[in-house]
């Protein structure tokens, strides 16, 4: 399992011209699923997203996470973040899970993380949308949690 963090004074997903989901200050987090990925790496994966240290303190070191400022999160889900670039000119999407997989993971990673923090937004798995961030910074970090690691 994959998550793209960016820090973000704003963003918001469009589908079809309508928004689906949007958030002021907080993260705009792309979610990627890999084969074999399971209920674990979601769990984990959960835990340090709403910990990881990314918004500044009154010093300016990142120091407070997500729930520290009260800030939103918008899940958007990637696919694409699973693809095998080593080689060649075009990727390879053999190391992403299998779409009906992807779906329930998504679905169940977004029921996990509203259990524990209220402020969640989300895109939708398998549309085509338009996705506006509002990098703050830019910040931006690849969290990876693969299965039995």
């Amino acid at each position: 399992m994959i998550l793209l963090l960016q820090r973000a004074s704003s963003g918001a997903v469009h589908i079809a011209g309508e928004c689906v989901g949007a958030i002021e200050q907080g993260l705009v987090v792309l979610v990627g699923f890999e084969k074999g990925d399971t209920q674990a790496e979601l769990k984990r994966l959960c835990q340090r997203l709403l910990a990881y240290r990314v918004f500044a303190d009154e010093q300016g070191r990142m120091n407070r996470s997500v729930r520290d400022i009260q800030g939103g999160l918008l899940l958007v889900p990637q696919f694409t973040l699973a693809a095998d670039t080593r080689s060649g000119n075009r990727p390879s999407f053999t190391p992403a899970a299998a779409p009906e997989d992807g779906k329930r993971l998504f679905d169940d990673f977004i029921e996990l993380v509203k259990t524990q923090w209220p402020q969640v937004e989300c895109g939708r798995f398998g549309a085509d949308m338009q996705v506006t961030i509002h990098n703050d910074g830019p910040v931006t970090f690849w969290l990876q949690q693969q299965a039995n690691t």
